[in-house]
């Protein structure tokens, strides 16, 4: 699979004061954007990443907001996925 047919993305937890869940897609930002959000990325705690096969961005994308959701609306000092289950969830979409 070449690098055009493939998406990086990260699920992260910000360290400010509110340690809210995000995620990125990597090479979807635009340009305007691309140092802050990777900035704000690299400033986080890394929770999950990988690529994701372009065909299956989409559903991809519907699945990790569904975990960055689920993830922010846990109790904020029990919030996590175990990673097998995250891998479990997400792994139909990614590029092994």
């Amino acid at each position: 699979m070449g690098v055009a047919e493939k998406t990086m993305f990260e699920i992260y937890r910000e360290r400010d004061y509110n340690r809210a869940f995000r995620y990125i897609l990597y090479t979807e930002l635009e340009e305007h954007a691309r140092h802050r959000e990777i900035a704000r990325a690299a400033a986080g705690d890394t929770v999950f990443h990988g690529f994701f096969a372009d065909q299956h961005l989409e559903a991809a994308r519907a699945e990790m907001v569904a975990i960055v959701d689920q993830l922010n609306e846990m109790d904020e000092d029990d919030a996590g996925i175990a990673d097998d289950e995250l891998r479990r969830r997400l792994g139909a979409y990614m590029v092994q």
